[in-house]
């Protein structure tokens, strides 16, 4: 390899990511869940000679995404986002997650279309523990796009 071509054998590392789109700009330490699923048909026509059905594609769907960081006293962003669902009704946002390479600049993205919050989860508390208080927020969402350069 010549000088001037990067190196693009490696795989990115998972700890360098950023999440635009939910108010407050929070930052996250941790975030599972980024999946999607298409569902099975089985069918088999009724005369067809082969006793077991043939299996297509169906609808694809996603789960939720479950995001956590670390408490802090002046920041209560997530609990006023969960707030303000009122009614069945919220904002929806479009949210990024982005993973990034060594400078910082993002190379895999997937963005999460008609986002809400679901479920916001409080720490754990031991009074003999000497862990950083963690929260959780439950985020669904309607689709997902993965964008790779």
């Amino acid at each position: 390899m010549n000088g001037s071509t990067p190196n693009t054998t490696w795989p990115l590392p998972k700890f360098y990511f950023s999440v635009t789109g939910i108010p407050g700009n929070p930052v996250f330490q941790e975030i599972t869940g980024l999946e999607a699923d298409a569902q099975v048909i089985e069918y088999r026509a009724g005369n067809s000679p082969v006793f077991s059905p043939i299996k297509m594609p169906g609808l694809r769907k996603v789960g939720t995404v479950t995001m956590r960081k670390g408490i802090f006293v002046t920041d209560s962003n997530l609990q006023a986002w969960f707030d303000s669902i009122t009614m069945n009704t919220i904002k929806r946002c479009t949210i990024v997650v982005a993973l990034l390479d060594e400078t910082g600049n993002p190379q895999y993205k997937w963005q999460l279309d008609n986002a809400f919050p679901v479920k916001l989860t409080g720490t754990d508390l031991k009074s003999d523990g000497n862990e950083v208080a963690v929260e959780s927020i439950e985020v669904a969402y309607e689709t997902m796009t993965i964008v790779s350069p």
